[in-house]
């Protein structure tokens, strides 16, 4: 494969790339990969089946469960197809038009998991803080605002990334980092002025850290009252409600931390140690989120159970 590096032609097709140094067992990779694609879509659009027939699960706390699977199902369809192709037909070639649409949908869905991860958390502080308004508090109707306020924020906010990438030329080279588009990773392509892209790109993410912020915030508060709450396995009681949440911030934040640490103070790294984090950022939660939440659920847990007994019988 031959990759253009000159500053005087226009790049009519950029080049992704698999794991470095592991070329040649790229078959092999693929297997694993498409199993955690096709368990995270599986248990994803379960979570959205039981969360539609079942009028038990008519609550806040699966209505938000819900979200969560759509956006992960967003994150793992949006950056499925170009994997695949690397992995399973050594055909890493993609169009700028198609990684710039890429780069959006993997950036509108990744601040609504985070977005949806917030949510959460309040619903877990009103819960466990205020119980008795609870029901008046976050109504059905409520909740589907809430959701629809936040999707709307968050196609706002990544919008203009299309619309700046595709006025910029990328005349350097061709050759992108990652098995998928990324708004970071395209932008070092760039070879004109992209400085409203680098300062509106640092706003988005300080959007990210600021949820992160207030869901720590809400989880301050949240200790707080459990540490009021007497009898210690009432505390337990309460604090397990939590575990499931607790286990998808970690799952969706760890990687976009280390990742950052790496950018900061680690920039000469082994390039594979990169590409396996970001992976695992889109990897991870989609199929990590509905198994914890199977498990830690147990309205969920026993629907799937009996519609499991129910194809044996």
């Amino acid at each position: 494969m031959s990759i253009l590096n000159t500053s005087e032609m226009e790049i009519s097709v950029f080049y992704l790339v698999g794991i470095p140094g592991m070329e040649h067992a790229n078959i092999w990779i693929s297997l694993p990969i498409y199993l955690m694609y096709t368990v995270a879509i599986l248990g994803n659009c379960t979570i959205l089946f039981f969360t539609k027939t079942e009028p038990s699960l008519h609550e806040p706390m699966y209505y938000f469960l819900s979200m969560l699977a759509l956006s992960d199902l967003g994150l793992s369809l949006s950056s499925l197809p170009t994997m695949l192709r690397i992995f399973l037909f050594n055909a890493p070639g993609i169009s700028p038009d198609a990684c710039i649409a890429q780069q959006f949908l993997i950036h509108r869905f990744s601040p609504m998991e985070s977005s949806i991860l917030l949510i959460m958390s309040f619903d877990h502080f009103i819960a466990i803080c205020n119980p008795l308004r609870y029901p008046s508090i976050l109504t059905s109707a409520r909740v589907i605002q809430i959701g629809l306020a936040f999707s709307l924020k968050n196609v706002l906010l990544i919008l203009p990334f299309p619309f700046t990438l595709k006025r910029l030329k990328y005349c350097k080279k061709n050759l992108l980092s990652q098995s998928y588009c990324l708004h970071q990773d395209v932008m070092k392509l760039v070879c004109s002025d992209n400085k409203v892209n680098i300062i509106y790109g640092l706003f988005v993410a300080l959007t990210g850290i600021m949820y992160l912020t207030f869901i720590f915030m809400s989880y301050m508060l949240i200790l707080k009252a459990v540490l009021s709450i007497a009898s210690q396995k009432e505390r337990l009681k309460v604090l397990n409600t939590c575990v499931s949440h607790i286990c998808a911030v970690l799952i969706f934040y760890e990687p976009i931390i280390s990742l950052a640490v790496i950018y900061r103070f680690a920039k000469h790294c082994f390039p594979i140690t990169r590409v396996l984090i970001v992976d695992v950022f889109l990897l991870v939660p989609p199929l990590m989120n509905p198994i914890v939440n199977c498990v830690k659920s147990q309205q969920i847990r026993n629907l799937v159970l009996e519609k499991l007994c129910q194809k044996q019988s």
